[in-house]
């Protein structure tokens, strides 16, 4: 494993070897030592020279630094100035207490924060000790020193994380200066500083994405330390206090690790503290314990009915959801969802959904649940009408059946929509409960709406779009009111960058975008559909929709454009037959030019700060079948960092090219000269025409992939 660029800190003692090791790698090392005596007196700069004669003498690079951990910036200005950039550094190694351990740490790490934000890469590496982890006799200050390294190193990890800084802690025992006095030399020698170096070489490597953990390493020997929590009793109930009588009373079941968990953040540590004010909230205050082994009564609960409710609906309700899902005056197709006045007015069918939330505002028979342990599975609905744009309806819900998957419990809940006492839309909701595994359930059901694969070849059709940063905003104004896709604090909570976009929000842009490419967009052909909700994806990012069409049924499969991360899989969409269903008008709606488009959209998210350098320029793409505008594409190498979206550019694009899909395909592919497309007709550009060459940068080698 090779470290080219790495630039790193490293302190004396242990930091020798942990130099060395990194030089022997490719790392450029800049080493700092005040050449102090094991007291912190004295300075001297013999012992930093020294390792760096030993790693110019192997042929490795490294300069010497004498300024005190205090003096931050100008150990990063050394590290700058001798070789352009910081990438890693490890922290303390010295021996000052407080002022080197805690606040040197402190100060380096501020010095460097900025540069390593914007290069968007980082690795720092706290260097703890077990006597700040379990104390020690005599080490009082030393110990808080150390343990505050550790929260130091946490926030830390939460903080860089979208900036791709991680920082770790470790608590190395190693012989050292510091040790050679209390500790036998034979013991001394099975220490060796070299059995350390590797952990730290691996954390500060590129590939290494551990964030945020705290290790302990020695002797060849490294382990992971994680706390470790009982679960607790609550003492107290409604409208009442607590006494220490009860503390006392209740300690050994306070202090009870026989079923202990293990919080990993401050969102999990403050569960237990929501748990407990559900409890003391709950029928009349009278609260039992409450431990994560408590299992409800899964069994009673399968069959039992929530009571029915009502939910009343306009076509201000059925808009604003249009809106929710992403559609836009721009398309001349979403008017129909989106006008009143139009003469084909509907409501786009997965509001049905919608119109099942009231019948989930309860809680679920017999289970007491903890609905922060609640996750949304997968969802089917199928529609037996067409909805309309208002009404009235009467929701019914059932717990189907309940599943043992090990880790949680799945809940399936069958709703029954009513309309006028006929049955409008059925749909199902698997809910995953996370830790409520483990009663001895059955694992599968025949009662499920199963997900099915899509077909083993290429799609028939790929659609990207862009989502709004207000997606989510605009979504949960039609009922999902969680704040946890509008609240960033509340999204922190949950150990989230930012908040998320709603599972069901990302399930209407796809039916959406199968009912335009295989329905033309007439909401009476849509019969149901089901999907996984596998990944989370952010307001702003842009959703990727692959499509296969097999009779009446189209596959589909969505993923973040962004990350390639899949976020609803296993889906399809079952139509009804209608005047459009021969496989002749139905694959009008595929076009093979969205296949480069979404390759295009890849490239630029890899490449688009150099691309921008390079084109300067905005292109808008109309793109024909069959004599008819079929898609319009904006790539916009102009501004940001660059963009690809689906649809008509803003402002003015500097250059516009008209194309059939086929001709476009051939071009891309290389069987069609631009310039004889260009001069037969075939390719038709507006704008400036020389800008077009500098798109080769962005469709060159399409077809070697």
């Amino acid at each position: 494993m090779f470290f080219p660029v790495s630039c790193n800190f490293i302190l004396t003692g242990l930091g020798r070897e942990y130099a060395l090791t990194f030089a022997e790698r490719g790392a450029s090392v800049v080493v700092n030592d005040l050449g102090g005596d094991i007291k912190g007196g004295g300075k001297s700069s013999a012992a930093a020279d020294k390792v760096v004669e030993e790693i110019r003498a192997k042929g490795g690079k490294a300069v010497a630094n004498y300024d005190s951990v205090e003096a931050g910036e100008k150990l990063v200005q050394t590290a700058l100035d001798a070789f352009g950039r910081i990438v890693s550094f490890i922290l303390p190694l010295s021996d000052l207490i407080h002022r080197v351990h805690l606040r040197g740490s402190f100060l380096v790490t501020r010095a460097a924060w900025g540069h390593m934000k914007k290069q968007k890469f980082g690795r720092i590496i706290m260097i703890s000790s077990a006597a700040g982890i379990y104390g020690n006799y005599g080490q009082a200050n030393y110990s808080a020193a150390k343990l505050g390294l550790l929260g130091l190193a946490n926030t830390l990890a939460i903080e860089g994380r979208k900036y791709n800084i991680h920082c770790n802690t470790i608590a190395p025992v190693a012989g050292s200066r510091l040790t050679e006095t209390v500790m036998a030399q034979d013991l001394a020698a099975s220490l060796k500083p070299e059995y350390v170096a590797p952990l730290v070489l691996w954390l500060s490597h590129d590939q290494c994405q551990e964030n945020g953990g705290l290790f302990e390493t020695g002797a060849g020997w490294i382990g992971k330390l994680r706390w470790e929590r009982t679960q607790g009793h609550v003492l107290r109930t409604k409208n009442e206090g607590i006494t220490v009588e009860a503390v006392r009373d209740q300690w050994d079941k306070i202090c009870d690790f026989s079923d202990s968990n293990t919080p990993a953040n401050l969102h999990e540590s403050l569960l237990s503290i929501i748990n407990a004010l559900q409890q003391v909230d709950s029928e009349d205050g009278v609260v039992a314990n409450h431990t994560a082994s408590a299992v409800p009564d899964f069994t009673a609960a399968v069959g039992q009915k929530l009571p029915a409710a009502s939910f009343t609906y306009d076509h201000m309700r059925t808009i604003l959801y249009a809106l929710g899902v992403g559609m836009s005056t721009k398309d001349p197709d979403h008017l129909s969802f989106l006008y009143e006045g139009h003469p084909d007015f509907s409501c786009f069918p997965t509001y049905g959904v919608i119109l099942s939330f009231s019948s989930l505002m309860g809680s679920l028979p017999g289970l007491g649940l903890d609905l922060t342990k609640v996750l949304h599975g997968e969802q089917y609905l199928e529609l037996y009408k067409p909805l309309q744009t208002s009404g009235t309806v009467t929701s019914e819900a059932t717990v189907a059946d309940i599943l043992d998957k090990g880790t949680g419990a799945v809940i399936v809940l069958d709703i029954h929509t009513y309309c006028d006492n006929e049955l409008l839309c059925f749909n199902q909701s698997t809910i995953f409960v996370v830790g409520a595994g483990g009663f001895g359930g059955k694992r599968n059901s025949d009662k499920v709406k199963n997900t099915v694969s899509p077909p083993q070849r290429p799609p028939d059709a790929v659609v990207t779009e862009s989502t709004s940063v207000d997606q989510a905003a605009l979504y949960r104004l039609s009922g999902d009111f969680n704040p946890l896709h509008i609240d960033p604090s509340f999204a922190a909570m949950a150990g989230l960058k930012s908040p998320i976009l709603h599972g069901l929000c990302s399930f209407g842009f796809a039916a959406r975008q199968v009912l335009k490419h295989f329905a033309n967009n007439d909401p009476s052909r849509f019969k149901a559909i089901k999907v996984r909700f596998s990944k989370m994806m952010i307001p702003g990012q842009s959703l990727t929709t692959e499509m296969w069409k097999e009779g009446n049924r189209i596959h589909f499969s969505s993923k973040v454009l962004e990350t390639g991360v899949v976020v609803l899989s296993g889906a399809y969409v079952d139509l009804h037959e209608g005047s459009d269903a021969s496989p002749e008008n139905l694959t009008q709606g595929h076009l093979q030019s969205e296949l480069v488009f979404a390759e295009i959209g890849r490239r630029i998210k890899e490449h688009g700060s150099e691309l921008v350098k390079k084109v300067k320029a905005v292109f808008s793409w109309e793109i024909t079948k069959n004599g008819k505008n079929a898609a319009e594409w904006t790539i916009d190498l102009k501004n940001g960092s660059g963009s690809l979206h689906q649809g008509p550019y803003s402002g003015k694009a500097d250059v516009t090219i008209t194309v059939s899909d086929e001709d476009f395909m051939e071009v891309v592919k290389g069987t069609l000269r631009p310039q004889q497309a260009f001069f037969s007709g075939k390719l038709k550009v507006r704008g400036n025409i020389m800008l077009s060459q500098k798109l080769e940068v962005i469709l060159k080698d399409y077809a070697k992939l």
